[in-house]
């Protein structure tokens, strides 16, 4: 079984989405739609499957559709037409009580900008969700304690987030991620507000982490050289299609059409 499938999902801003599946069919791009009619094409009928334990990339340009694509996974964004199905499980189905524990025990997310709340201390932050989840105080913050040593935090557990450095902040997200020890892991642009070096830094701490854990992570990413480092396998949109799926090796030796090409010569600097 795989742990994600993504079924013909499509996301179309706007009042009349039926207005827009006739131009989407006659082969209009994106910008062309939103001058006729006003509604923006985040998605259209994307699918893909998602092997358990995978370190899965999804890129592209910006505006393609990666973040979107992304949030619909544990429906932070509602899909116009298609389905999520999570272990065969419809996500698009489920009512308010079960997204609220899939949320809570089956997907972790780690944002852009880390999502820290700044008036809790750095162990209270990554204790948050199993707080949410009912556990124990105690327990809570024993477990939080050794996710941030485990992330190498371990002395700041009273400091606030603001006093940490962009770095160490995005390790506090990556613990508070990984405490629920949910089996799905969605990273939308972790690395992206990160300097050079402690980008390096990070991209190695998660391929480690996803080594040891054996996690399905799925990353956003705009960075081609970031992807051919970490990715097991990925995708690329392109106008809020999929371009084309597959390995490092795969993209760079066959790309699928022009658009793919152009994108994965950013694989290797200097091409």
């Amino acid at each position: 079984m795989t742990a994600v499938r993504l079924s013909a999902i499509s996301k179309i801003y706007g009042p009349k989405p039926e207005q827009v599946w006739p131009l989407l069919a006659a082969g209009l791009k994106k910008a062309e739609i939103l001058a006729r009619t006003g509604h923006a094409v985040a998605l259209h009928e994307v699918s893909l499957d998602i092997n358990p334990g995978e370190l899965f990339f999804i890129m592209g340009r910006s505006g393609s559709g990666k973040s979107t694509l992304l949030r619909m996974i544990n429906r932070l964004i509602e899909p116009t037409t298609g389905d999520v199905l999570l272990d065969g499980d419809s996500v698009c189905t489920m009512g308010a009580t079960a997204l609220t524990q899939l949320r809570k025990t089956r997907v972790s997310m780690v944002f852009q900008h880390f999502g820290l709340l700044p008036h809790k201390s750095v162990l209270e932050n990554v204790a948050f969700p199993l707080n949410l989840q009912g556990t124990t105080r105690s327990q809570s913050n024993e477990r939080a304690a050794a996710w941030l040593a485990r992330v190498g935090l371990s002395g700041y557990e009273k400091m606030k987030p603001t006093a940490l450095s962009s770095g160490m902040q995005q390790r506090v997200g990556l613990a508070r991620a990984l405490i629920t020890e949910a089996p799905l892991l969605l990273m939308d642009e972790p690395f992206a507000a990160l300097d050079p070096v402690t980008r390096l830094e990070m991209q190695d701490e998660v391929s480690r982490l996803q080594a040891e854990l054996k996690k399905t992570i799925i990353l956003v990413s705009h960075d081609p050289v970031e992807a051919a480092r970490m990715a097991q396998r990925m995708a690329i949109l392109h106008e809020g299609r999929l371009a084309q799926i597959g390995t490092y090796a795969a993209l760079t030796a066959s790309p699928a059409n022009s658009e793919v090409a152009a994108f994965v010569r950013g694989f290797k600097p200097g091409t």
